[in-house]
Parts: structure tokens; C-alpha cells; sequence
């Protein structure tokens, strides 16, 4: 049986001059706000979410369970697809000024 790999997003943290870097895992929320764990078949599928300066790892399901359980994440999603509504552009215009409200006594 062929072994399956698993595109995984990574960040990766330099650790200054000349000693290299470490990466650390992305995780992503559900739409219920749990953690997960998240993993790409393409680099060309990882890419078209992402973005091309993504960086990864290859890690098998059960290398990327090993790594999540500890973290309290279950939840791992194979080539996921953005399902968030639109974030509308935010209102560049000034605030109204606030009017001052009199009584009369």
C-alpha cells in the first residue's frame, strides 16, 4: 500500500543568525469554533487557499493525530475549502459628529 502524505501548513520561526529555524504547526477553527488540524493532497490545493508563500511540512494522518491529540484537537480536514460569508471592506468614512441634546426645564 502506498503511503499517504499529508501537505500540512506550518509557520515557521527563525531563531536568529545562523541557528536555523523550527515550525510550528497551523491550526484553523471549524465553523462550531473547535480547533483543527488541516492537511493538503496538492501543493497546487494548498497553494490556492493559502497562498503561494505558505510554508509545509509532509506528515501522515496518524504523525499529524500524534502531534494535535495533546493540543486537545480531534478534528483533522483533508483539502478544506474556505467557507467563511465575505468580510465586507471597512467604512472608511468619518463617524458622524455626536449632536448635543438639550432639555428645557
Amino acid at each position: 500500500m502506498a503511503r499517504v502524505v499529508w501537505l500540512v501548513p506550518v509557520t515557521v520561526h527563525h531563531l536568529g543568525h545562523g541557528t536555523g529555524s523550527t515550525n510550528a504547526l497551523r491550526l484553523f477553527r471549524l465553523r462550531d469554533g473547535r480547533r483543527c488540524a488541516v492537511g493538503f493532497s496538492t501543493p497546487e490545493a494548498l497553494t490556492a487557499l493559502l497562498g503561494p508563500d505558505q510554508a509545509y511540512t509532509e506528515l501522515g494522518e496518524s504523525a499529524l493525530r500524534e502531534l494535535t491529540a495533546p493540543l486537545g484537537v480531534d478534528a483533522l480536514v483533508l483539502d478544506p475549502r474556505l467557507v467563511a460569508p465575505p468580510v465586507a471592506a471597512p467604512d472608511t468614512r468619518p463617524a458622524p459628529a455626536p449632536t448635543a441634546q438639550l432639555q428645557h426645564r
